[in-house]
């Protein structure tokens, strides 16, 4: 589905990206982790189109989106549910699941995909009219995602759903994103609660400074010494 094949990208002249390769197959729930400043938010900025590489190619679907701006990648079947969740403070939950579905005409599908959302997040239906400021961290998180899902992509991007979230509301919220990848979409999960995805990934590439370090299967990341003593706590 995802293909990114020796990617550079860079901020002014830092390079941030240095030659990813990286694949993801439809329905696949694959983790990106690394330490702070490894180049995992940059990784999904540059699939998103945020950020332009300079080199190699990110090819969706078989389709060369390089060139494509960020809106016409949403509209290709790509969202991004970014670092910090992003919610626009001053607008109401509805207003912010209203802007999740501005690519969109189809006024029918729409509504539907309203009620699936207060349908998978009650919370939010009792929040509609609230102003997304002043709603919990986890709350926020999840008005997030459901933004995100009212484009309907086939490849959702989550840029640390956790952060900053109770132990109980990560568990519901990794719950959230089970339910939506089982429902037919497929993701891409950068998580610094490594020992978390692991376990709900089918696959896992490890990103230092920039370039990809390690990858394999989530099992074979979870009992790879030098994955437990980095990242695990092992």
């Amino acid at each position: 589905m995802l293909k990114l094949e020796n990617v550079n990208a860079y901020y002014g002249t830092v390079h941030a990206l240095k030659g990813i390769n990286l694949d993801i197959n439809e329905g696949e729930i694959v983790v990106l982790i690394g330490a702070n400043g490894a180049g995992k938010t940059t990784t999904l900025k540059t699939i998103s189109g945020i950020l332009k590489p300079k080199t190699g190619k990110i090819l969706f679907e078989g389709k060369d989106v390089n060139s494509y701006s960020a809106p016409d990648i949403v509209k290709l079947g790509i969202s991004h549910v970014p670092e910090g969740r992003r919610v626009f403070p001053n607008m109401s939950v509805m207003e912010n699941l209203e802007l999740g579905a501005y690519t969109r005409m189809d006024k029918a599908g729409i509504k539907k995909d309203y009620d699936n959302i207060f349908s998978k997040f009650p919370i939010l239906l009792e929040r509609k009219n609230q102003l997304s400021g002043t709603l919990s961290g986890g709350e926020q998180q999840m008005l997030a995602i459901g933004r995100a899902l009212m484009s309907r992509p086939k490849l959702l991007l989550l840029d640390e759903p956790s952060m900053g979230l109770a132990p109980l509301i990560v568990k519901d919220i990794f719950d959230i994103i089970k339910d939506i990848n089982e429902t037919g979409t497929t993701i891409l999960l950068v998580e610094q609660n490594a020992n978390m995805a692991l376990k709900w990934a089918d696959r896992a590439y490890v990103i230092r400074t920039g370039a990809i370090e390690i990858e394999g299967t989530a099992d074979e990341l979870l009992n790879d010494e030098r994955i437990k003593k980095a990242y695990l706590g092992g």
